[in-house]
């Protein structure tokens, strides 16, 4: 709108003053000749000052002065000046228009803009723009129980005699030792500095632990122990930290009679719990009057009772009555339910399993392992991630 306006009126001048280069012109109009310096000057000035109160509406561009009176004008640095103090800094626009640009970036591209002044270093911790980048890296793998537990965990340290492993409670209790013991050490600095310092409960301190390794947080591993035959088609807890040189983790498995680790875990062998059951707990199931033949499931499993419970894959059979056929079954109005393990061979003692749908607890021995609780499966991508998992041949 400014180059359209002073394009004009320049134009104008132009036309009106080669109009009447062949006539004479009154002493009247050679007075205003004279003062068409000071005039042009100060209709730029103005048409600046126009614009820059205008500024909110078109923050995004910096329009030049396109009319510059000659040099020997006097008002030429009066122009310029205003020139010089036109320049739109990023913290000049609107706070709608700023987040908008900050949300854009990587997590990388918010810890450089965060070092350009202080201003931008607050805005970029903000929680509102490093929650969306937690959401897509980490929410896959990570619940949202966990960082629930663990700002409430963060919050709550006051002194770092807390650390006494004897007092530690809650899902955190075998991993803080990995943490750093920064995080939990009071800040005994001066104020100015503490402000400059990133909040350990924020969501960006939470992002930057996690990938730099020094955060262990629980987490689900399909097919532990690099897919040993033993554990095809499970799933079981572990403590996690993350390589970023490597973009794999190292797992810690709970006890097994000796403690198991395991390293490059790719991230498709990740997953978040599903349920908040802890490993060494029974699941409480909500589904069985609901299944039927064909039903995806996973049901916990171990094979003593002191050892934790893995989630296995398995689909809801038919009873040996049933003919199998949809129109004429009748096996989910029975108290006996069948889960299938396709996995293995049809002569496996691991190919089928009985419960109760009434009084289904615990139930196996110290032979073949303790059943637990079951969850169903309603989701596709969960049906087909455990599909994508499936062995190459069958198992014994």
């Amino acid at each position: 709108m400014l180059y359209f306006l002073i394009s004009c009126v320049s134009f104008s001048f132009i036309f009106l003053s080669k109009s009447f280069t062949h006539k004479p012109l009154p002493s009247w109009e050679t007075e205003m000749k004279l003062l068409s310096p000071w005039f042009w000057g100060e209709l730029s000035t103005f048409l600046v000052s126009w614009f820059k109160k205008s500024r909110p509406a078109i923050s995004f561009f910096q329009v030049p002065v396109l009319f510059t009176p000659s040099k020997n004008m006097g008002h030429s640095s009066k122009v310029e000046n205003v020139e010089e103090k036109d320049d739109v800094s990023l913290l000049d626009l609107p706070d709608l228009a700023l987040d908008c640009i900050l949300e854009r970036l990587s997590p990388a591209g918010l810890c450089s803009m965060a070092a350009v002044c202080s201003s931008l270093r607050d805005r970029c911790r903000s929680d509102h723009l490093w929650k969306k980048h937690k959401e897509h890296r980490w929410d896959r793998v990570i619940s949202d129980a966990t960082y629930r537990e663990w700002k409430m965990h963060v919050v709550s340290r006051k002194r770092p005699t807390l650390l006494d492993q004897s007092k530690r409670k809650g899902l955190f209790n075998s991993l803080l030792g990995d943490w750093p013991s920064s995080w939990f050490r009071p800040n005994l600095q001066s104020s100015s500095k503490s402000r400059r310092s990133l909040p350990v409960d924020s969501i960006k301190a939470w992002y930057q632990s996690l990938e730099s390794g020094n955060l262990w947080f629980p987490s689900q591993v399909y097919n532990r122990e690099n897919g040993n035959v033993g554990f095809m088609l499970s799933c079981y807890d572990a403590e996690l930290s993350y390589d970023s040189k490597t973009d794999t983790f190292q797992a810690r498995y709970l006890p097994h009679s000796r403690r198991t680790t395991e390293d490059n875990i790719q991230w498709e062998r990740l997953r978040a719990p599903p349920v908040e059951t802890p490993p060494n707990v029974l699941h409480v199931s909500d589904c069985l009057d609901d299944l039927k033949p064909g039903d995806h499931i996973e049901i916990q499993w171990r094979k003593a009772r002191e050892f934790p419970y893995g989630w296995w894959y398995g689909i809801i059979g038919h009873l040996e009555a049933c003919d199998r056929n949809n129109n004429h079954c009748h096996c989910h109005y029975s108290d006996s339910v069948i889960l299938e393990f396709n996995q293995y061979s049809p002569d496996s003692k691991w190919r089928r399993m009985v419960i109760s749908r009434k009084g289904h607890r615990e139930e196996g021995n110290e032979v073949d392992g303790f059943y637990g609780g079951i969850r169903k499966i309603y989701e596709d991508e969960e049906i087909a991630r455990w599909k994508r998992l499936w062995p190459t041949q069958i198992l014994d």
